[in-house]
């Protein structure tokens, strides 16, 4: 699993694109956004890219605990159906 730290704004995407594309072309599906700690719009642009490297190489990402600023994002531009977002379980 991938984990996707810090920050993922428009400040760091480039930096933090790249890395996600080298995750998935080693192999990894799954990123961890657990310990996000800042995000804007430029985040959901990283993981579009993401998704479509996934898609170029036949594969699905999933992501994991999405911090709810993120989630919002996501819903606010209606791409909801685009990613697989994955909630933590409740106990």
């Amino acid at each position: 699993m991938y984990k996707v730290s810090g920050s993922l704004s428009h400040e760091t995407a480039n930096q933090v694109a790249a890395a996600g594309l080298a995750a998935i072309t080693a192999g990894q599906l799954q990123f961890d956004l657990s310990e996000l700690a800042k995000i804007d719009s430029s985040a959901v642009a990283v993981m579009i890219e993401w998704q479509r490297q996934a898609s170029r190489l036949g594969k699905q990402l999933a992501f994991q605990a999405a911090p709810a600023s993120l989630i919002s994002l996501i819903d606010l531009y209606g791409l909801k159906e685009q990613f697989n977002i994955i909630s933590p379980e409740r106990h």
